[in-house]
């Protein structure tokens, strides 16, 4: 009697763990599209990602940057103050997109240009995405609001 017990306990731990397993691994494998990671243009720079490697950039629009090119294209110069990254986004940008300005995008890198699937501007006057102003606080160019 007790081996039969210990035997059903056994198997009711080794199905606890097997099951445990399996929903690690679907819940993994369900946002491994979902995870983009965050890179300032200096990042970008030093360590260029795969073509095919979908990531986050943010900073500073830079001033005198913006070119409307024919259709919905637009292209753009994003910088963290030590480096600068140049973007291509064909859609409609938001409404507060404008130079030296914070902004992320997410897309990918292909030959020396950030190809842009989705462009996010700040909201108000004051607000700045975290990981762009400790970007921007990193190469020394992010003030405080302010500040002079």
């Amino acid at each position: 009697m007790k081996t039969l017990k210990k035997r059903r306990r056994i198997q009711v731990i080794l199905l606890a763990v097997v099951a445990l397993a399996v929903s690690t691994a679907l819940i993994g494998y369900a946002m491994r599209d979902g995870i983009n990671f965050f890179r300032s243009p200096s990042q970008v720079i030093a360590e260029p990602p795969t073509p095919n490697e979908v990531f986050r950039i943010g900073g500073l629009v830079e001033d005198g940057s913006i070119v409307r090119g024919q259709g919905e294209t637009v292209r753009f110069v994003v910088t963290d103050g030590g480096e600068s990254v140049p973007v291509a986004f064909t859609g409609v940008l938001p409404d507060l997109f404008t130079e030296n300005q914070g902004m992320v995008g997410t897309g990918s890198y292909v030959n020396g240009v950030f190809e842009a699937t989705e462009i996010l501007a700040k909201h108000d006057e004051t607000y700045m995405p975290k990981e762009v102003m400790d970007a921007l606080k990193e190469q020394g160019v992010y003030k405080e609001p302010g500040e002079s």
